[in-house]
């Protein structure tokens, strides 16, 4: 028995009781029962969770009859296509548990949705899978190995194939293109030779599939160990290209003197050293500002006369160029702003130079970040990608200084959470204004006050106020 057999049957002794349980309900009605796909491939890995995936004969009504009673809830949502969910809790946890009636399914060329048919027999259903390392069963409650497409030496060997040939796997569905990249991130498996023959073949083909499909397979790559090997498969295959055109184009061509650095490179590398900072698992918002925090250069690039080359308000043209990605890859309002705010303020710190700015100038810093601010940390620790250890050592030290600076500031003020002196109300009562922009004008002239000069007393803050409003009746 290999280690990946001897893994496999140790995971699957310990979820045995709940699948054994169900296993017999369905054999009882005269139904088959398997743990396939995922489940089963997690399991020979030492990986499966409380996350099971099975595949039967029955068809969906026949399921929903067969779990409800046993199970602890049960939905519906995918009964369209043939899936039926429901929740398991034992005193070994909670499981949440899917299963499929034996399925194909293909894209129409002109269609964002899968038909869907019935299919009979488990060789059947395996054979429109993925990839072989999906593609594989366990018959229960008998514990029978299924592997028709050689899944388990394809596991061994960590490649990743097809069961039909990759041009018919993609044509069903295209985003399996999108999948290889991302099951490469997170097992760190190699696409077989002509599996990336056709990803590059048929890459425009993810244009018929919906954006939020697409985000959501985008999100799970940038969320894997090793993002990075997903997405040079993606820009590799010309993917990219259709799905987020914004990373190839990083790849600017190199001036013949070589006068600057080559921005995709150093992109990938920012987000493995922001992937290192991480401190509470993966950090969606942080990962996708480090990787797009520079898409503003190939607009904003110039040959200076001195032989120079800049990329003058590459973070401000950035934040709008993320801003309009996210947003026609349906991600949320907050996290697009998130992601475009962090882009935006990603050079703020190379204003500080030797520790210059005044207590105002850290006081603004902090108050922009907002509650982004120990992301924005980590996103301006990972953009040094010097190979000078000198410089490094030094640019490292200078932002050490400047995270002291705002630890004392917070001590002494509560940065977190600078308000003015006055509160809206209290202005309003001052000057005799009924609520109106006047009172926003008054308001946001108190809060460049106390960003300027720190905290003041009410009666300093009442003065203040009048002397300025003074002004504005002139």
């Amino acid at each position: 028995m290999s280690e990946a057999q001897t893994l496999g049957l140790q995971e699957l002794l310990r979820v045995s009781p709940v699948a054994d349980e169900i296993a017999r309900r369905f054999q009882a009605a005269g139904h088959r029962l398997a743990l396939v796909g995922g489940s089963v491939r997690d399991a020979l890995l030492g990986r499966l969770g409380n996350d099971l995936d099975f595949t039967t004969d029955a068809r969906p009504q026949q399921v929903l009859k067969l779990v409800k009673g046993w199970a602890d809830a049960v939905w519906d949502v995918g009964i369209a296509f043939g899936t039926v969910g429901a929740r398991k809790d034992t005193p070994e946890g909670s499981f949440l548990i899917e299963i499929t009636t034996y399925r194909s399914e293909a894209y129409d060329r002109t269609s964002r949705k899968p038909e869907v048919t019935y299919g009979d027999t488990i060789e059947q259903d395996l054979v429109r899978r993925d990839f072989t390392v999906n593609a594989m069963a366990v018959d229960l409650p008998g514990r029978g190995f299924v592997d028709p497409h050689r899944g388990l030496e394809d596991l061994e060997a960590r490649v990743l194939r097809t069961p039909a040939t990759p041009e018919e796997s993609f044509s069903d569905d295209p985003l399996r293109m999108m999948r290889a990249a991302r099951f490469a991130a997170q097992l760190d498996f190699e696409p077989a030779p002509e599996v990336v023959a056709a990803m590059t073949a048929m890459a425009e083909r993810i244009t018929i599939v919906s954006a939020e499909r697409v985000q959501a397979e985008l999100n799970k790559l940038l969320l894997a160990r090793h993002p990075v090997k997903g997405l040079r498969l993606l820009v590799d295959t010309g993917l990219a290209g259709y799905v987020l055109p914004e990373l190839p184009a990083l790849k600017l061509e190199r001036d013949e003197h070589h006068r600057h650095k080559d921005v995709y490179e150093h992109s990938l590398t920012v987000l493995e050293q922001a992937i290192d900072l991480e401190q509470d698992g993966p950090d969606l918002t942080l990962r996708l500002a480090a990787l797009l925090h520079d898409i503003g250069k190939p607009r904003t690039r110039r040959f200076e006369s001195d032989g120079r080359v800049s990329f003058h308000h590459h973070e401000v043209v950035g934040a709008k160029m993320t801003r309009k990605r996210m947003r026609e890859l349906k991600y949320s309002k907050e996290l697009t702003e998130d992601v475009s705010r962090l882009v935006e303020l990603h050079l703020r710190f190379h204003g500080y130079g030797g520790g210059e700015w005044t207590d105002s100038a850290v006081r603004r810093y902090v108050t922009d970040a907002g509650p982004l601010l120990e992301r924005l940390h980590k996103l301006t620790r990972s953009d040094c990608t010097t190979r000078n250890k000198k410089k490094a050592a030094a640019l490292s030290r200078t932002y050490d200084g400047l995270e002291q600076r705002i630890s004392e500031l917070k001590a002494q003020e509560e940065l977190d959470a600078i308000r003015p002196a006055l509160d809206g109300n209290q202005i309003m009562e001052l000057l005799g204004l009924k609520p109106g922009p006047q009172v926003g004008k008054a308001y946001k002239h108190m809060l460049e006050l106390r960003l300027e000069q720190g905290p003041m007393e009410h009666d300093e803050a009442v003065a203040a106020l009048r002397a300025w409003w003074a002004g504005q009746q002139g």
